[in-house]
């Protein structure tokens, strides 16, 4: 029975190593998911971008801002001069962190006294909110430590007042679940658009499909709508879910929403079509979705911010719908955006929809014909 079984094994990886497709299925798809995920799948916080309004002049508040500048987790990016500078610059995710001083922060430590140093955070990712709010706090805490070790004091001088903006809780979920929309009907739409043509081709109907009156461009519509309808209906019953069940606010334009959710369809279906269009079978059709699939995830900045990855690896994010659509979900759902703050995110995804589905329309041209 064990040679018989042996003879089969062997046979197996015969057929199995014998194809140079099947050898490079085996080694090149690892490959680029190990350097994906090697070098934009972190969640360390290299660099904490900061801005400073100060209200005092004294030499207590310069002492910690110079703790701060000397911090090598903390990137100073602006010097604040009023109130209103504070919004446009978290808004814009130019800051990470604004540390806002009073204007009587050294008088009281000098007098004895706890002094407040507020501390706004862009709470939209939880997950590096908690960690930059960490950062703040060791660095508050060795200044603490230091004041009253130069002046005997009891308890510490400086006391942090937190205020985590757009997620005031920091609920992990708030940030999360809008990004499942993307990522799940990216999924579904990929797996729907990439097996179609594969799947015809395999089965031998899409030769009759050819010498019908269709159009190639009636065909490609035709292939593409189902994907589409599929993503719009999946994408609003994940939006009740989140909205209803887990009471995520939805503080944006729907309109927006929609707009965004369709132009990332027209991409994710084109990218899907490009992928049916070159494989042979359905087994190759699904392999190349999922070589798709599992590096738009990661470089898009679901779980790990983009700012944390390499400058080469941010470049290639720019080519990666769910990266846009992400950022339209987020601003959506708790930034309460609308067309005027989410153009910048619409375009690129119409432009990278355009171009996938003219490259699949001209590879059905030239491999069918």
């Amino acid at each position: 029975m064990w040679q018989r079984i042996l003879a089969l094994v062997h046979k197996e990886f015969l057929a199995l190593l014998k194809d140079p497709k099947s050898r490079m299925v085996l080694i090149v798809p690892p490959l680029i998911q190990l350097l994906v995920f090697g070098y934009a799948a972190t969640f360390d916080l290299k660099e904490v971008p900061y801005a400073v309004y100060n209200e005092d002049r004294g030499a207590a508040s310069r002492d910690l801002l110079a703790a701060f500048h000397g911090a090598p987790s903390f990137s100073q990016v602006a010097e604040l001069h009023s109130e209103g500078e504070i919004a446009p610059l978290v808004d814009a995710r130019n800051a990470l962190v604004v540390l806002h001083i009073g204007p009587r922060f050294s008088a009281d430590l000098l007098a004895g006294n706890p002094a407040p140093l507020q501390v706004i955070i862009d709470g939209r990712n939880s997950n590096t909110a908690m960690i930059s709010l960490n950062y703040v706090r060791s660095v508050v805490d060795s200044f603490n430590n230091d004041w009253i070790a130069a002046r005997g004091l009891q308890g510490p001088p400086a006391r942090l007042e937190m205020r985590a903006w757009f997620n005031p809780n920091l609920d992990s979920r708030w940030y999360f679940i809008p990004g499942i929309i993307g990522m799940l009907t990216l999924v579904v739409t990929m797996l729907v658009t990439a097996l179609t043509v594969a799947r015809e081709r395999e089965q031998g109907t899409f030769d009759q499909l050819l010498v019908t009156p269709l159009r190639l461009g009636e065909i490609l519509i035709g292939k593409t709508v189902p994907g589409f309808v599929i993503g719009i209906v999946q994408a609003t019953l994940i939006l009740l879910v989140a909205t209803l069940w887990f009471k995520v606010p939805l503080l944006g334009s729907l309109p927006a929403f929609y707009v965004g959710l369709a132009l990332f369809l027209l991409s994710g279906v084109g990218a899907g079509l490009l992928i049916s269009s070159l494989a042979a079978t359905q087994q190759q059709g699904l392999l190349g979705a999922f070589l798709f699939m599992v590096p738009a995830v990661i470089l898009s900045g679901f779980a790990t911010p983009i700012a944390n990855m390499p400058q080469a690896v941010q470049t290639l994010t720019l080519i990666d719908p769910l990266r846009y659509f992400l950022i339209i979900l987020r601003k959506v759902f708790l930034e309460g955006a609308g067309f005027d703050v989410l153009y910048n995110q619409l375009w690129p995804m119409a432009v990278i929809g355009a171009v996938t589905l003219m490259l699949a329309g001209w590879l059905f041209r030239h491999r069918m014909y």
